[in-house]
């Protein structure tokens, strides 16, 4: 199983960490890179306000929030007042940054180090841009693009991405390795390493089980997919592990390298 960690120096301490306890493991950097799929709107908030009725609640919710941040924000700023960026950004969140940068684009504050209230705008003639997950709007694209004049905008970030990977098949150093990784891993490879590595242990052991009956490699393979998927079922849950030639041929060469058995040609010895 394959964690992901967020910098170089996650990735050489959960590294050590998990070598301390006798978990063998091997660290990887790679070039990377995410995808963010976003719906953009932009108009007056007034147009938007009427345009977006019955559409979708996260349009209207996100509207009403502007303009309750609005209030809250224009109650306190007099015009002509400066205010600093730490105050102004104290209580992030994505109705005041998108307020803002309307208003800085409009020119009502203006400003490098402080900001300057310079007029008060009316909310309803206020340009403002708001984007969306095109996860939240998917079941009304249409509608939101014919009425809206919505765009869908991409982001795309490269960047270097940092890996440990354990190399073992014993159910206890996996769940050792977890426990372990906890406190270096994003909650998402978290997640994911903990059922590919139990779908990968209970794989290998029957893969081993099997080795034992069958005297060459391919007589393992041809038992091992007629008993696909492999399920392991708890209380609440069910997983199921499927699998094909390659992969299996990948996962004998592996525990090949890790000495649990020997493959030469179509023979296999444990």
């Amino acid at each position: 199983m394959r964690f992901e960690v967020l910098s170089k120096e996650d990735m050489i301490t959960l590294s050590k960490e998990l070598s301390r306890e006798g978990i063998m493991n091997k660290t990887q950097e790679k070039f990377g890179w995410e995808l963010h799929h976003f719906i953009v709107v932009r108009g007056k908030f007034g147009d938007l306000l009427r345009k977006s009725k019955g559409i979708s609640p996260v349009i209207e919710e996100t509207l009403e929030e502007m303009q309750v941040t609005f209030n809250a924000l224009m109650s306190v700023w007099e015009v002509g007042e400066e205010k600093e960026f730490k105050e102004l950004f104290d209580e992030v969140d994505v109705a005041r940054i998108t307020l803002l940068a309307a208003l800085i684009e409009g020119g009502y504050i203006t400003g490098d180090e402080k900001l300057r209230l310079i007029e008060v705008p009316q909310l309803e003639e206020l340009e403002i841009e708001l984007k969306f997950s095109i996860d939240d709007l998917e079941d009304v694209l249409e509608e939101v693009e014919e009425k809206l004049g919505a765009t869908l905008a991409t982001e795309v970030s490269f960047m270097r991405r940092y890996f440990v990977e354990v190399l073992e098949i014993e159910e206890e150093l996996i769940k050792r390795a977890l426990e372990i990784a906890e406190e270096y891993v994003t909650e998402e490879s978290l997640i994911d390493a903990m059922f590919v590595g139990i779908g990968k242990s209970v794989l290998a052991q029957m893969l081993l089980s099997l080795a034992e009956e069958k005297n060459t490699k391919l007589e393992l393979i041809d038992a091992l997919l007629e008993r696909e998927p492999i399920s392991i079922e708890g209380k609440r849950e069910k997983i199921s592990i499927y699998f094909d030639e390659e992969a299996l041929e990948d996962l004998l060469k592996e525990l090949q390298r890790m000495g649990y058995l020997k493959v030469k040609g179509n023979r296999i010895w444990i």
